[in-house]
């Protein structure tokens, strides 16, 4: 007995020296590792709730056009049997003035001869309290940078939105063969718009606009909403970087286990593997989501993203006045199927276009067209032409546009995941699916490790002192 219990005392003496020697030398990658996973873990922890809320409602409103026209079919659809020509823009714009009363002040004209033309106009301010109603809550465009981007001037494309009178136009429908105003898809009403809006409020503001009351001192709730998911999404974009640091394997023959979902194993292990495979596959598009979703909370990310990009505005930085139109006794003003058939010489490509109308006698018309289609850029090409001869006043090619403008250009674009229409849509829709279960597999890990380790720590306890 006394051999076996002096055999026994060898073996674990032998295997305790082992242990420490193992720990003594452990490699600098090993210890990177090591606090890699911890602020990993504690990141995860701290974020993981608000995280699966913003990437959950993040997920249902990446279809939230295509949702909203399915709701609303009549808004949006019309049928052509006759295979008749469209009313003259001229005749539709009197058409929409007379039964809305407000002022036109652009016109989109789709390349799909199935759909709506919609004409943005701005009404007068008996109907304008009422079609803003909806909008003020929830300011739908995720390009409208609040109250700082606006006002500073700090984010071009943030404040366009507001341009010309602070509040948006409202969009109507019209059946561009019959000349039929369908209705204001600004106050749109039905269960998947509303869904829709609760969305939005759940992604940006965690519900907490919906709280009249502030919660905080003199804090909106609103703010607070965003605060709170601005830092979470933060957050979330250091986890991808730590994760991916974690996912790389200390033998690199070892790195086809990191692609790979043993869906035979042991549901701990299968769970291992969606987590870690999973978000391997998109981390490019958490990134993507992460490192631009920031900038609606906070003002001072905001800045620090344009000035990374370069392209960063100062208070109180003017941008260059646009051409104007030559005026002289004999011109007239062309019609709108002029400017498209010259913005067509320019800009050579089936597309969609939107001409915004010269606010006076001497402004340039401007038109932007996108190009249609299944893997269609969101980023569009835009003219400004002379409103008497068509003459091409200025040209903006994106694709010709620097790099980083490019980049600043599409910010809004890469977070919602249109970047090429459909085709990333559909991706990011994945993406943020997996995005929600992240915090959920993460933390399925880190409790059976818990658990391991204080099985461990009671075994160890229980073996009897030699």
């Amino acid at each position: 007995m006394e051999m076996i219990l002096l055999a026994l005392s060898i073996k674990n003496t032998y295997h305790t020296t082992k242990l420490m020697t193992a720990q003594k030398t452990k490699s600098a990658w090993q210890k990177i590792r090591k606090f890699f996973n911890d602020v990993h873990l504690w990141i995860g922890l701290t974020s993981g709730i608000i995280v699966i809320l913003v990437c959950l409602s993040g997920t249902l409103y990446v279809f939230n056009t295509e949702l909203r026209e399915m709701a609303s079919p009549e808004l949006y659809k019309v049928k052509n049997e006759n295979g008749s020509k469209p009313i003259a823009v001229e005749e539709l714009i009197a058409k929409v003035k007379a039964s809305t009363g407000g002022k036109v002040a652009s016109v989109k004209i789709p390349s799909d001869p199935n759909r709506t033309y919609q004409f943005m106009v701005r009404l007068k301010e008996e109907g304008k309290k009422k079609a803003e109603k909806g909008e003020h809550k929830e300011k739908e465009s995720l390009g409208a940078g609040g109250k700082d981007g606006a006002k500073k001037g700090k984010n071009p494309e943030m404040a366009k939105e507001g341009a010309g009178g602070g509040k948006r136009p409202s969009a109507f429908a019209v059946n561009p063969y019959t000349g039929e105003v369908l209705g204001n898809i600004s106050e749109s009403k039905s269960a998947t718009a509303d869904f829709m809006k609760t969305m939005f409020s759940l992604h940006r503001w965690l519900l907490l606009d919906k709280i009249e009351k502030p919660l905080i001192g003199e804090l909106e709730n609103r703010k607070l909403g965003s605060y709170i998911t601005g830092a979470a999404t933060i957050l979330f974009t250091l986890g991808v970087i730590t994760g991916m640091v974690i996912w790389f394997p200390q033998k690199i023959r070892a790195w086809k286990q990191g692609l790979k979902i043993k869906w035979n194993g042991s549901w701990k292990r299968t769970n291992h593997d969606l987590h870690n495979s999973l978000g391997f596959y998109a981390c490019i598009f958490f990134f993507l989501m992460g490192i631009t979703g920031p900038q609606w909370s906070f003002s001072w990310y905001r800045d620090a993203l344009r000035k990374t990009l370069g392209t960063y505005q100062p208070e109180g930085f003017e941008a260059p006045k646009d051409p104007v139109s030559k005026i002289s006794d004999k011109t007239t003003k062309l019609n709108i199927a002029g400017y498209i058939a010259a913005a067509d010489k320019v800009l050579d490509y089936k597309g969609d276009y939107s001409i915004s109308l010269p606010k006076d006698s001497v402004a340039a018309v401007a038109i932007t067209k996108n190009k249609s289609g299944f893997f269609a850029s969101a980023a569009g090409d835009k003219l400004l032409l002379d409103q008497y001869d068509a003459a091409v006043l200025k040209t903006e090619i994106f694709k010709d546009k620097p790099f980083n403008e490019r980049v600043s250009g599409s910010i809004k674009a890469l977070h919602l995941g249109d970047v090429y229409g459909m085709f990333t849509k559909i991706i990011y829709f994945f993406a943020c699916l997996i995005a929600t279960s992240l915090p959920i597999t993460g933390t399925m890990i880190w409790l059976n490790k818990l658990k391991k380790k204080n099985k461990a720590g009671k075994k160890k306890v229980m073996q009897p002192a030699l």
